[in-house]
């Protein structure tokens, strides 16, 4: 199963990626940046699997690029508090 299958899934391994960033020394804007390229990627070529992915999808694509960064660190600081 892929991560992307089960939101979840997808959440866990976001929040594994973050902490390994973290670790890394990487501050919360370039991963913002990174997570925001990421997002970018996912939306052009990433057919959704899940009705959460489907509506990120949309939030990000009815986003201009500085929204989209503003999300991609809501989801940054999602997955860390949970």
């Amino acid at each position: 199963m892929s991560v992307l299958e089960n939101f979840g899934e997808w959440k866990s391994f976001l929040a594994e990626r973050v902490g390994q960033a973290e670790k890394m020394g990487m501050d919360k804007s370039t991963m913002a940046n990174v997570a925001s390229q990421l997002g970018d990627y996912l939306s052009d070529k990433v057919d959704p699997k899940n009705v959460e992915e489907r509506l990120l999808k949309e939030l990000w694509d009815s986003a201009d690029d500085q929204q989209q960064k503003a999300l991609a660190e809501v989801m940054i600081n999602y997955v860390q508090k949970h």
